[in-house]
């Protein structure tokens, strides 16, 4: 039942260099980043879904304070959510998305990253 460790992607929200690893499998999806007692500065987890919903999410065993981006498909983030450690409170995007990227707690207020800004990579075809 340890961390799972996946591929990762490079994703950029302005100046910012992200590398994130793509979880894309229900299974994947579902473990997310439990278990782990740490992520790097500038680490993260992309979750791909299938098709466009309103997407929630949950701390259940999850060790570190995350803060998570629900982003629209062409990179726009639509509303970020502080997620403390453990809980079961329901976190869900505003509006259907298929891209949720989850950091360390306060990465995207540290850098000005707010609900309009862009991330660039290759999931939003940039």
């Amino acid at each position: 039942d340890g961390p799972q460790k996946l591929p990762a992607i490079q994703l950029t929200a302005g100046m910012h260099i992200i590398q994130a690893e793509v979880a894309q499998s229900p299974e994947q999806r579902g473990i997310g980043l439990m278990h782990r007692p740490a992520m790097g500065a500038n680490e993260g987890m992309l979750f791909i879904f299938e098709q466009a919903a309103q997407q929630c999410f949950w701390m259940k065993n999850t060790l570190i304070p995350l803060s998570i981006a629900f982003v629209a498909d062409d990179g726009t983030v639509v509303n970020i959510e502080e997620m403390q450690p453990q809980t079961l409170e329901s976190h869900c995007s505003r509006k259907p998305v298929r891209y949720v990227l989850e950091m360390n707690k306060g990465w995207f207020a540290k850098r000005g990253i707010r609900p309009g800004s862009k991330l660039q990579g290759r999931p939003f075809g940039s």
